[in-house]
């Protein structure tokens, strides 16, 4: 106990805060990289306007919320106040549009990964480039609103993300991870930077249109893992900490989004390895050994932390649905007298899919709650569907819906597995889709018909990754990211491995192969609820 007091004391610690899209979370590591002390903070985006966003001031409500549940946690484990750390990272949702002028005004509510509203923008950067643009990225969303026309753009003085506003607010720096970077435009692996000739092309692209910036200006400046990004500023440290108690000058590594964080907190930066990070939306991660053989446009091109291109399957869509379905039951126990925890609901509930038939007892659902690109929805319905004679229970009710939280998923892992025959050594799991032990790990397993590995850390997520980011900067003059981490952070890490089951894998065939036949019933859902 007194040598981690000391320990907290002296800044012998790095502090990581991933904002996610339900949940602020803190989390404090000492030097043999385990948790020492947590906090998080509930929010949720809104739809205005027929746009997702979040309200900045909600950021930063949400962002001193967490940090003071830290601080409590801190004290309340070890009787010390939390005055200062290490080093301090800053990750959050990738993608996305936050568009500043030259005061630091935001001209344009934040538009999230979420929003598919970019269809037109997306189909001609993909052309232009001969490089897949989706719809979420924020080049994307600035060509939109140029298409548009809409009369804030020329105005643009810098662009980010939201874990490069909250960074750039913190440090006065305005720099991004290249993880994070690379999903805002194309960058080049050989030299870790914006991709340059893409640049050039859409540059053309805004001289012709008489915009007064070029993409360089406007973009934030691109960090590798392990560079420094700038320190807290005393201004910074009263926007995380309103009591005045922490203190200015922390390091800070790159700011980098959910996607790079992933990989850290599941050990897959190195080539032939990949994650799984299940949670409100879902994305794969494969790290490549070469360049894929064609453009695919269910497929984005990223990279890792330290810049080795990535191929990523992201759907919009994973367990919103299902948790609102989980909400609903708890209203029916709740309705009778009875209370019962979330913890054990979704436990209990969660087993349960395990007790169905293997293919969910011919039940279907539909997770959209908005759009799926993989899909071709730039709406979504929450839809859920039974004939006459499926077997309607609860087991198979719950397998269906986490089922449907990876049929998105599993086409445009297809397409990879299938086409380009990767090869990977390791496929690992984590978020609150794989909290219950074996269960997301089983389902997701049948569904790639890959082993899936869970690491005891898997529930600590990207905010625990962030950390291990802002610790490497201590250790980068050494060691490569993939060392730090093989040698340093998981040497000694549990793992559980599900191996596919044949009867699983047959019954997430058959739910498949109903998904697909139904998606004409959810286009007709979204026609029809407008």
């Amino acid at each position: 106990m007194s040598t981690t007091q000391d320990a907290i004391l002296a800044g012998r610690t790095a502090l990581g805060i991933e904002l996610g899209s339900t949940r602020i979370k803190a989390v404090l590591i000492g030097s043999d990289f385990a948790p020492l002390a947590s906090g998080a903070h509930e929010w949720e985006n809104r739809y205005e306007n027929g746009i997702w966003t979040y309200h900045l001031d909600d950021v930063w409500s949400g962002l001193q919320s967490c940090y003071a549940a830290l601080k409590a946690d801190v004290q309340a484990r070890y009787g010390v106040p939390l005055r200062t750390v290490g080093a301090l990272g800053i990750s959050a949702m990738m993608h996305g549009y936050l568009p500043f002028d030259r005061e630091g005004n935001l001209l344009a509510p934040f538009r999230t990964w979420r929003n598919t509203i970019t269809a037109q923008a997306a189909e001609r950067l993909t052309e232009r480039f001969q490089f897949n643009i989706p719809q979420r990225w924020s080049v994307a969303h600035l060509y939109q609103a140029m298409l548009n026309g809409e009369s804030h753009v020329r105005d643009i003085a810098f662009l980010t993300t939201l874990a490069g506003y909250v960074h750039w607010k913190l440090t006065d720096q305005k720099v991004l991870g290249i993880g994070d970077a690379s999903g805002m435009f194309p960058v080049d692996s050989t030299t870790n930077d914006h991709h340059a000739h893409r640049l050039a092309l859409f540059d053309a692209i805004a001289a012709e249109m008489g915009m007064p910036w070029t993409l360089r200006e406007i973009l934030p400046a691109v960090r590798l893992a392990g560079q420094p990004a700038g320190r807290l500023t005393e201004q910074g440290a009263r926007l995380l900490d309103p009591s005045g108690e922490l203190q200015p000058g922390i390091p800070l590594c790159p700011p980098e989004g959910d996607a790079g964080t992933g990989m850290v907190a599941t050990n897959s930066v190195a080539p032939r390895t990949g994650n799984i990070s299940a949670g409100t939306s879902v994305f794969a991660m494969i790290v490549l050994e070469h360049d894929l053989s064609r453009v695919y446009p269910e497929v984005d091109l990223v990279t890792t932390p330290a810049g080795r291109p990535v191929a990523m399957v992201h759907s919009n869509n994973c367990t919103s649905d299902l948790n609102a379905w989980v909400a609903l039951f708890r209203e029916a126990i709740q309705v009778v007298g009875c209370s019962v925890s979330d913890n054990i609901l979704f436990e209990r509930l969660y087993r349960a899919a395990l007790e169905g038939d293997p293919d969910a007892g011919g039940l279907l659902a539909y997770n959209y709650v908005s759009g799926e690109h993989i899909t071709h929805f730039e709406e979504g319905r929450p839809l859920f569907v039974r004939t006459p004679t499926s077997r309607f229970t609860l087991a198979n009710f719950m397998r269906a819906h986490l089922f449907a939280a990876l049929g998105a998923l599993k086409i445009g892992m297809d397409l990879l597995f299938n086409n380009e025959r990767l090869a990977l050594d390791r496929l690992t799991g984590h978020g609150g889709f794989f909290k219950t032990p074996e269960v997301g790990q089983r389902l997701m397993a049948a569904a790639l018909n890959a082993p899936v590995a869970v690491m005891e850390t898997a529930g600590e997520g990207g905010a625990w990754g962030i950390a291990l980011l802002a610790a490497y900067l201590q250790a980068a003059h050494a060691l490569s990211l993939e060392d730090f981490l093989a040698q340093r952070v998981f040497a000694n890490a549990a793992v559980s491995v599900a191996e596919p089951r044949a009867e699983d894998v047959q019954g997430f065939a058959a739910f498949m192969a109903r998904y697909q036949r139904g998606l004409s019933v959810e286009r007709a859902a979204v026609e029809a609820f407008s």
